[in-house]
């Protein structure tokens, strides 16, 4: 799918998908502890699923 066509959440819907708070996302983009992609719309911060998939992607351990 490409980026472009993945639906944009807000950064509550973001952070439910993530099983996160909202006031997480807040401090992790003011702080910029994670490279987690958002697109700013004004003053609202708007996630795309796909790069959410791709933050979890990036995070997943393989343990064998």
């Amino acid at each position: 799918m490409a980026a472009s066509s993945s639906p944009l959440l807000t950064r509550k819907q973001a952070a439910e998908y993530l099983g996160l708070e909202p006031r997480t996302l807040d401090v992790w983009a003011c702080t910029k502890r994670y490279n987690l992609r958002f697109i700013k719309v004004g003053r609202l911060a708007k996630y795309r699923i796909q790069d959410l998939d791709d933050f979890l992607a990036q995070r997943t351990v393989n343990i064998e």
